[in-house]
């Protein structure tokens, strides 16, 4: 839609970097503010933030490249392109919860009221991602004819050209928006460490199982010849985070 934010001859700032860092930022400033409100050092969220960060990019870039396989096995120094795009949310997400649980037990804090800090930090980052997704022209729909379909006509950007799209990262902001709303009016009310956390993960992967059956964008090797990887995550997160929520509830509650 507008990749570009902003060109000085060859130098440019690309809109969804823009984002990107956007939504970190706030997202920090957010989390740091809910870590005072529950007698947290901000001092120790915003290193877990750091440690976050590194693990979102690299988790982001592993995952992409692993999902497409068949072209990084021809083509190995293609995996250092970061430049050429190529990061997948669910990668991120998983590398950045493995740095993040290191810390935590670093610091010797509680697991899942920390996770709770930071979820809705995480659906606000999703948010913000989304934007950026949407100004790039990637994670793009399939052809449609609604009402509130949307052309890319940019060449640099990475949608398909000249052909009415579903807005899947507009879809998947919306979900972002809602899912923080919820966890914004919870965060008060939470019934037991941890709830924040299974909420989040129970609603991105639900919006997201939903939005994937209106991607059309090329998503890399398919599981089982038939779904793509970040599909099938999906599903194993809602039923793990479904299992989870009665046993945390019983022991924290």
């Amino acid at each position: 839609m507008h990749p570009i934010l902003i060109e000085f001859g060859s130098f440019s700032i690309k809109t969804y970097g823009f984002f990107i860092a956007t939504g970190f930022l706030i997202g920090i400033t957010f989390a740091v503010k809910e870590a005072k409100r529950i007698g947290y050092d901000p001092q120790v969220v915003l290193d877990i933030s750091f440690y976050i960060i590194v693990g979102a990019i690299v988790g982001s870039r592993l995952f992409y490249v692993v999902t497409h396989a068949s072209h990084y096995w021809r083509n190995p120094l293609d995996a250092l392109k970061v430049w050429q795009g190529g990061l997948t949310f669910y990668g991120g997400f998983i590398l950045a919860m493995l740095c993040c649980f290191w810390i935590i037990k670093k610091n010797q804090l509680t697991i899942w009221k920390t996770f709770d800090l930071f979820a809705p930090s995480l659906a606000v980052g999703v948010f913000f991602g989304r934007l950026g997704c949407f100004a790039a022209g990637c994670c793009y729909g399939t052809p449609c004819d609604l009402p509130w379909a949307v052309t890319f006509t940019d060449p640099q950007g990475l949608a398909k050209l000249n052909v009415p799209l579903h807005p899947t990262q507009l879809y998947s902001a919306t979900g972002a928006l809602i899912t923080f709303g919820v966890l914004f009016f919870l965060r008060t009310r939470k019934l037991f460490d941890g709830q924040l956390a299974l909420m989040w993960i129970m609603m991105y992967s639900g919006f997201r199982l939903i939005i994937e059956l209106f991607r059309g964008d090329p998503r890399g090797d398919l599981l089982f010849g038939r779904f793509p990887a970040s599909q099938v995550l999906a599903v194993v997160l809602v039923v793990c985070s479904l299992v989870l929520f009665p046993v945390l509830k019983k022991r924290n509650g």
